[in-house]
């Protein structure tokens, strides 16, 4: 009784210990008649007895919330890349070879006009495997759409040369291959007279750059009466015009200094602007140098340093890819016996793998795949750091919405493995969540409520 009391005794007087007890109390700790100890003193003296000061119990760290990076272009799996250029450098004989299609490649400069659109498959020995392993019906690879666009001319961004509908097609593509000619041909005139590809990478970027200046100075002009009306205080949607205005204001100032919006260091809220105005600069760029045949087979060109050092000196980072539309207007003219030996004595290999692989790798795409025993193999594209909801959707957004888990192989461990049962006997099938993200040649089986998954 006594030990309870003291208990009682001591929750009333203080609120700053917390007492836990390994054992019951032996008499020393009862109190006796005349005892000088107070109960604070006889419960703390005893070694049995362990105490925790909520004064001083530190409370765990906040968990801190990483914010995600939005990426310039468009939030979609479905991306395009627009092949641009002056006329006559190659363009349409580069699109014709690359999806082996058949679009007039005239020596005239606005032979296109209406911007050709083909699919071509992202090559990718990870597939080829996956064929060999599952023996499907029907293979279908992950695809880049590519679209051929007619030449720019220096004043495309006022109207000259067809301008304004040109550039509305780059304006609906999401990337760019930006075609320079390197080679010397007398059958083929330069828009411009003699060959500068200096000059000509000038032009390109002076007239995408003019563009984009000209739609930022159109949304400034129809806003600002508006914004200076609002002064300093208003609603929400008020601050929200008034931070997008200034945005607006700040990329204009950036490209209006010769700089492409891509290459701006912006915030989240600031690029969330940008993607709603669909800036030409803000586009990524490939740069593909076309060679003469006997240039590109030598590999040795005086034009490429020149182009290599505009590059670095305007726009570092961006790749450049040298190729030949004349070697490789030959390779898909033959059939794979003489290609084959071509190549071999040639020792050049076809640079569209390379090309294809950059650009798609330039949109932020990525693919996994789904495979199944004699039925299919699959890759699917999603966004690069995309979760595994958002790659769901690529396949079906009842897929997405309905999700409960996802199955996971990893490719290298299932290839080491040989085969999925002794991948799964190994233990290294993975679950994991609809907010985990999906890698890079992922094999997925996703789990979902519609009652049969997709594999």
């Amino acid at each position: 009784m006594a030990t309870a009391a003291l208990f009682r005794q001591y929750r009333l007087c203080s609120g700053l210990v917390l007492l836990s007890c390994t054992k019951p109390l032996p008499r020393s700790a009862v109190f006796s008649p005349g005892s000088t100890a107070t109960p604070h003193q006889a419960l703390t003296n005893h070694r049995q007895f362990t105490t925790t000061s909520f004064r001083t119990r530190k409370m765990p760290p906040k968990k801190q919330v990483v914010e995600e990076k939005v990426q310039l272009g468009r939030p979609s799996n479905n991306l395009k890349i627009g092949v641009v250029g002056l006329p006559n450098v190659g363009k349409s004989t580069f699109f014709n070879a690359i999806t082996k299609s058949a679009v007039a490649a005239e020596n005239y400069p606005f032979c296109t006009i209406d911007p050709e659109e083909s699919r071509v498959a992202v090559p990718d020995e990870r597939f080829d495997w996956l064929c060999e392993q599952y023996e499907p019906a029907s293979k279908i690879p992950a695809y880049l759409t590519v679209i051929d666009i007619a030449g720019l001319v220096k004043g495309a961004s006022t109207g000259a040369g067809l301008g304004n509908s040109f550039l509305s097609h780059i304006n609906a593509v999401d990337g760019i291959f930006h075609v320079v000619r390197a080679f010397n041909d007398p059958d083929v005139v330069h828009v411009e007279g003699e060959m500068d590809p200096e000059r000509d990478l000038d032009i390109i970027h002076s007239e995408l750059r003019l563009k984009d200046i000209a739609m930022l100075t159109k949304y400034v002009d129809a806003n600002q009466r508006n914004i200076e009306r609002m002064g300093s205080g208003g609603s929400v949607e008020d601050k929200k015009k008034k931070d997008e205005f200034a945005t607006i204001v700040k990329v204009r100032e950036w490209v209006e200094g010769g700089n492409d919006v891509r290459k701006g260091t912006w915030t989240n809220k600031e690029i969330d602007v940008i993607n709603g105005q669909a800036l030409l600069t803000a586009k990524p760029v490939t740069y593909l140098v076309n060679l003469s045949e006997k240039d590109y087979i030598r590999k040795k060109n005086k034009f490429l340093p020149v182009v290599k050092k505009w590059i670095d000196e305007h726009n570092p980072g961006d790749k450049l890819i040298p190729f030949s539309g004349d070697f490789e207007s030959k390779l898909v003219d033959m059939d794979d016996a003489e290609r084959a030996a071509y190549v071999a004595e040639t020792k050049t290999a076809s640079a569209f793998p390379k090309i294809i692989l950059t650009g798609y790798d330039s949109l932020n795409l990525m693919h996994f795949f789904t495979a199944g025993h004699g039925t299919e193999v699959r890759a699917w594209t999603c966004r690069k750091n995309a979760k595994m909801t958002e790659a769901a959707r690529s396949i079906h957004n009842e897929i997405a919405d309905s999700l409960i888990q996802v199955d996971v192989m990893k490719f290298d461990e299932l290839k080491a493995a040989g085969n999925e049962s002794e991948l799964k006997a190994q233990g290294k099938l993975y679950t994991r969540g609809k907010e985990a993200l999906i890698e890079d040649g992922d094999i997925v089986y996703f789990r979902s409520g519609l009652g049969r998954a997709k594999k």
